[in-house]
């Protein structure tokens, strides 16, 4: 399949606007996105690209930002090695998990090997939610525990749940190619134990979890932080990322208000991972 590439700066720079941007592009057909310093790389499938829907999307926002756009198509044959080469290389975090496509025939070796399609680069473990949330994975014993993984992506988290002992992993994203790449990945993997789904926070029932991670954005968060707690098993942990330091108060104050404890949060470049715990 060729793809279009479509690089975008903007002036002046703000992270949120990327994270937006990202956002709304997804929703008409961009698949894949990489950060550059001053704005991003998005692809999507050559024949899904529509230069006036892009348009659209800047123009909601050139009141106050400017764009520079170029555009380049990449042919079938070298998408992989687009990838490979520029975006996607094997990743370390932690000193444990090593994140490879694949296609790589060269990467160090880890305790925990995930290989994922390199679909989507938010979920590669570049990007710094998905990876402070693999180190608070890895500093803690998941053996025997149910999991919840919201805004599942890849599914990276998950599998490496699986991986960490866990008994039984419910996988859900609201969009379409994160709930199949999160099918997709698990194969790979052989991983035989996530239940993914199509959907949002409404699919949660009666299931009780003993670990929740919920890697989305801040809005989302604060409304359906009622619903994880709620099938959260008493002395269990809630892990929120997606968000910014300067987020943690309204984070901090609507989790306290459902009765959870404060257990500390990692912050890497002003993206935060923060723990909660359900009292008993």
């Amino acid at each position: 399949m060729d793809y279009q590439k479509i690089s975008i700066q903007i002036s002046p720079f703000q992270e949120w606007l990327r994270d937006v941007l990202n956002a709304q592009l997804a929703e008409i057909g961009f698949d894949s996105f990489v950060e550059t310093e001053t704005g991003f790389d998005a692809f999507i499938p050559a024949t899904s690209y529509a230069e006036e829907s892009m348009n659209e999307v800047l123009e909601g926002f050139s009141g106050d930002f400017s764009f520079d756009v170029k555009s380049e198509l990449i042919a079938d044959q070298n998408w992989n090695e687009e990838w490979e080469k520029n975006y996607f290389k094997p990743l370390v975090i932690g000193g444990e998990c090593m994140i490879r496509a694949p296609f790589h025939t060269e990467y160090p070796e880890a305790k925990y090997e995930i290989v994922i399609e390199p679909n989507m680069a938010f979920g590669t473990g570049n990007h710094e939610t998905t990876a402070t949330i693999i180190e608070s994975i890895l500093q803690n014993d998941l053996s025997g525990k149910t999991i919840l993984d919201m805004g599942c992506g890849t599914g990276i988290l998950s599998i490496l749940a699986s991986m960490k002992g866990a008994k039984q992993i419910t996988a859900i994203d609201i969009d379409k190619w994160s709930y199949e790449g999160t099918c997709e990945n698990a194969a790979l993997n052989n991983i035989t134990n996530i239940d993914a789904k199509l959907g949002d926070a409404s699919l949660l029932g009666n299931e009780k979890f003993d670990l929740i991670f919920a890697n989305i954005h801040k809005n989302v968060l604060l409304n359906d932080m009622e619903s994880y707690h709620k099938v959260l098993n008493d002395g269990g942990t809630l892990i929120m990322s997606g968000f910014y330091t300067e987020d943690i108060k309204d984070i901090k104050s609507k989790a306290e208000s459902l009765g959870m404890k404060d257990a500390g949060f990692v912050e890497k470049n002003n993206w935060v991972a923060h723990s909660f715990i359900k009292a008993d």
